[in-house]
């Protein structure tokens, strides 16, 4: 299977919306996810997908992080690979690409989150070079 991978398009929706329900747990909408693409803010944001056999069978969505008390960084929003088209290199192929863009716009690394349970994402994000630093608990308040 030869994967390619390129910059995402906005009739790139549906495919994505569908992986962030079923592979990530994420219930959005495909609506959601067209408005999400359609202001993409290029300037500080990527969005990559993987395709194989004409379809998205993965994307990642990279944005620059910046703090005041580090370096410039790439926060990883959100990676995820359709489960029947795993460890044929998607994923590892999306985050070469989310690198590349993290270098290109001046960053000095990538960084990223991954829930306690998704042990099979932590080891692939170890087997791509990632290390965990610390453990954190997450907050939210919705509005």
């Amino acid at each position: 299977m030869q994967v390619i991978i390129r910059n995402a398009v906005i009739d790139d929706y549906k495919a994505i919306a569908a992986i962030s329900r079923e592979d990530l747990g994420y219930d959005c909408s495909d609506e959601l996810v067209k408005q999400k693409l359609e202001k993409l803010d290029t300037s500080r944001e990527a969005v990559f997908a993987a395709v194989c056999d004409n379809c998205v069978i993965g994307y990642v969505h990279a944005e620059k992080y910046d703090t005041l008390y580090f370096e410039t960084l790439v926060n990883i929003l959100g990676l995820a690979v359709k489960f029947d088209s795993r460890r044929i290199g998607a994923g590892r192929r999306l985050m070469e690409a989310a690198e590349c863009w993290a270098k290109e716009n001046g960053a000095a690394g990538v960084r990223l989150n991954s829930g306690i349970t998704r042990t099979g994402a932590h080891d692939f994000y170890r087997s791509v070079g990632y290390n965990s630093e610390k453990q954190q608990m997450r907050f939210m308040k919705k509005f």
